[in-house]
C-alpha cells in the first residue's frame, strides 16, 4: 500500500492550510520616495568620490583660468560679474550635466539601467539621487570660483550667500538636462558628445557679457537653464541689487529644474524597459 501526501490530493492544499492555521504570506510596503532617494544619493555619492574629485579640480582650475584669461579684456563693470558668475556657474554646468550626461550613457549601454530596475526604489529616486550626488560634487569648485573671481576683479563678496540657492536650483536644471540627454542619446559616444555640447553652451554663452551678442544669440542664451542662475548671481554684485529680479530668475531655474528631472525620470523608464 503506498501512502500519498494529502497536499496533492483535491483540496489537500487547502485542508493543509485550515489545519495549521497559516495565512498566506504578505508582500512588502514598496519602497517609498524620500528613503529610497537617500539610500540612492548616499551610494552614488561615495561611489563617485573617487573618481570624480580630480574632474572636480579640473573644472574649478578651467573656470580660474577663463576668469584670468577675461581680465586683460574686461576691466570692471557689469561685464566683470557677467564673467564671475558664469565662470561659476560653469562648475555646476561640468559636472552636473556635461558628467551626469556620460555617466547615463555609459549605464545604459554597458547594462547597468538592469541593475536599478530590479531594485524596488522609485525610479524618480535613482535619477534625483544620481542628479543630487553629481550637484554636490559642484559646491567647493563653485565656492572657491567666486572667491578667485571676487577677488581678481574687485568685487563685493557681500552677497556671495546666494549661492546656497543658485547652486541647487542650477545645479537641478543642468543635472536634469545631463540625465535625460545621457538616458535619451542611443549611443554613450553621443552622449558624450551631448554633455561636451551643452556645457561649450554654457561657457561661451554664460560667461561672456551678453550685452555684446547679437540677437539671435542672446535668444539661443534664454533657452539654457544655466543662464538664470548666472544672471541671478550676477545682479547681487551691484550696490543695490533688484532682488525681485534675483528671485524671478531663480524661480524659473527651480522651474526648469523640476521639467527636467521630470524628462530624465520619464527617459529613465523608458531605458529601464527595453
Amino acid at each position: 500500500m503506498s501512502v500519498v501526501p494529502a497536499e496533492v490530493l483535491p483540496g489537500g492544499a487547502l485542508a493543509a492550510d485550515e489545519t495549521s492555521g497559516r495565512a498566506p504570506a504578505e508582500l512588502g510596503p514598496r519602497a517609498r520616495l524620500v528613503p529610497s532617494l537617500c539610500a540612492v544619493y548616499r551610494a552614488q555619492l561615495s561611489r563617485a568620490r573617487v573618481a570624480r574629485i580630480p574632474l572636480l579640480f579640473v573644472a574649478t582650475f578651467q573656470s580660474v583660468g577663463i576668469m584670468i584669461l577675461m581680465r586683460g579684456v574686461v576691466d570692471g563693470g557689469t561685464e566683470a560679474q557677467a564673467v564671475v558668475a558664469g565662470s561659476s556657474v560653469l562648475v555646476v554646468a561640468f559636472v552636473a550635466l556635461n558628467l551626469l550626461a556620460q555617466y547615463f550613457g555609459q549605464l545604459r549601454a554597458s547594462g547597468g539601467l538592469d541593475h536599478y530596475a530590479t531594485l524596488p526604489v522609485p525610479p524618480a529616486a535613482v535619477v534625483l539621487g544620481a542628479a543630487g550626488a553629481y550637484a554636490s560634487f559642484t559646491v567647493p569648485g563653485t565656492v572657491v570660483t567666486a572667491v578667485s573671481g571676487c577677488l581678481l576683479f574687485g568685487l563685493p563678496m557681500t552677497h556671495l550667500w546666494i549661492l546656497v540657492a543658485v547652486i541647487p536650483l542650477a545645479g537641478a536644471a543642468l543635472a536634469g538636462l545631463g540625465a535625460a540627454l545621457g538616458l535619451l542619446a542611443p549611443r554613450p559616444e553621443l552622449a558624450t558628445l551631448l554633455g561636451q555640447l551643452g556645457m561649450s553652451a554654457a561657457l561661451l554663452l554664460g560667461v561672456l557679457p551678453a550685452d555684446r551678442m547679437p540677437e539671435v544669440v542672446r535668444f539661443t542664451r534664454d533657452l539654457l537653464p544655466s543662464t538664470y542662475g548666472v544672471e541671478a548671481f550676477a545682479r547681487t554684485f551691484g550696490e543695490r541689487p533688484s532682488w525681485a529680479f534675483v528671485l524671478g530668475d531663480l524661480a524659473v531655474c527651480a522651474v526648469v529644474g523640476v521639467v527636467s528631472l521630470a524628462v530624465a525620470t520619464w527617459a529613465y523608464r523608458r531605458a529601464a524597459v527595453r
